[in-house]
């Protein structure tokens, strides 16, 4: 809107001046935030979501971790009192605690077993995400020359959350 006036001082020529209203943004800023907003959150979402997975996953892997440690321990000390390399025989996790005095929780697995012929350590995963949910997280045991243990991560789920070694 333009208004004109008279400006006391100078009384010659009128002063004209543009008066503004605007009072907000425009439609199209609006829509620059709005699709700006979506795309961050269509690279975002997915992302947290991986990572909020492999968080989860981290749980399993410590837990397993700790078993294979015991398991390790079970052998050694198997060979050491009894003269043979037997892995613990632990098709549950009630038979775990009993076993090897190692306390796990059912939260994220839903079953772990110990196989007493090949001393792997088998676990299937539940309350995790719909991609890893009901597959299976195996540690597999291979007997080094020198008598120590070394352990490799196999199993169902996809391979980007199968841990490193």
């Amino acid at each position: 809107m333009i208004h004109v006036w008279f400006d006391p001082l100078e009384r010659s020529s009128p002063v004209i001046r543009m008066k503004n209203h605007r009072k907000g943004f425009t439609l199209i800023e609006l829509v620059i935030v709005i699709s700006i907003i979506g795309i961050l959150a269509a690279i975002a979402i997915p992302a947290y979501r991986h990572y909020i997975i492999k968080a989860k996953m981290a749980e399993v892997t410590n837990v397993i971790r700790y078993l294979a440690t015991a398991v390790s321990i079970y052998r050694q000390e198997m060979v050491a009192v009894a003269g043979a390399a037997n892995w613990p025989d632990c098709p549950d996790i009630a038979s775990i605690r009993n076993s090897l005095g190692l306390a796990i929780s059912g939260e994220r697995m839903s079953s772990v077993h110990v196989d007493p012929a090949t001393g792997t350590i088998r676990t299937t995963l539940a309350n995790i995400a719909g991609v890893v949910d009901g597959q299976t997280l195996s540690l597999v045991p291979t007997q080094n020359v020198d008598g120590s243990i070394s352990w490799n991560w196999t199993g169902t789920i996809p391979s980007v959350y199968i841990p490193p070694k």
